[in-house]
């Protein structure tokens, strides 16, 4: 999977990132900008997902993300890496995901539908949670990068249903696969940490 992974994000990065990147060097936009209109855009785009705006709301979410992907190259371009950066990035990435499926939640709140609220917060907390176990794993000096639905695929999956018309599909998936991929990335780094012993 993260060999599969690895060759998507070659792809994406030739045909993407790098000529974006090149773009907003020239404009010497910095990169913190960058990473905060990200930000803005997913929130708009969580209103969009509660007035039920969904085709909006998905090019919005998709926009966004193309923000975030090239902060950090715009970043190393420039020689304007930091850790202060690379924390801004990392808290603006899950307040821009928290925020996108809030919107989601009170659209469904919004219908009276009260499963779909539920399965929104379970996917919400799954989602913390498998960003969170990597942030712990790495701290303590293992990867924590194995299992299934990480940000881009969460993000992928989100785009697409919101471009289809139903964001349900997409909470659907996301409230049973991340508290699994939560796990699976628990127990990849519990083995990592016994194995390094």
């Amino acid at each position: 999977m993260q060999i599969i992974r690895l060759n998507i994000r070659q792809k994406i990065s030739r045909w993407f990132e790098n000529p974006l990147v090149n773009l907003f060097v020239f404009l010497k936009i910095p990169p913190s900008v960058i990473t905060s209109i990200g930000l803005v855009i997913a929130i708009i785009a969580a209103y969009f997902c509660y007035i039920e705006e969904f085709l909006y709301a998905g090019l919005l979410v998709l926009l966004g993300s193309l923000f975030d992907l090239i902060d950090g190259g715009v970043a190393r371009k420039t020689g304007k890496t930091s850790s202060q950066g690379a924390m801004l990035d990392s808290v603006f990435d899950r307040i821009s995901e928290i925020v996108v499926l809030l919107g989601l939640s009170f659209y469904f709140l919004n219908n009276k539908d009260e499963l779909m609220v539920i399965l929104t917060f379970i996917a919400l907390s799954g989602s913390i949670m498998v960003s969170y176990v990597r942030a712990r794993a790495e701290s303590l000096g293992v990867s924590g990068t194995s299992g299934l639905l990480t940000r881009p695929e969460r993000i992928v999956i989100i785009v697409i249903s919101l471009l289809l018309g139903n964001p349900s599909y997409a909470i659907w998936i996301l409230a049973i696969g991340t508290p699994i991929s939560a796990i699976h990335r628990l127990i990849g780094s519990l083995i990592s940490m016994k194995d390094k012993k």
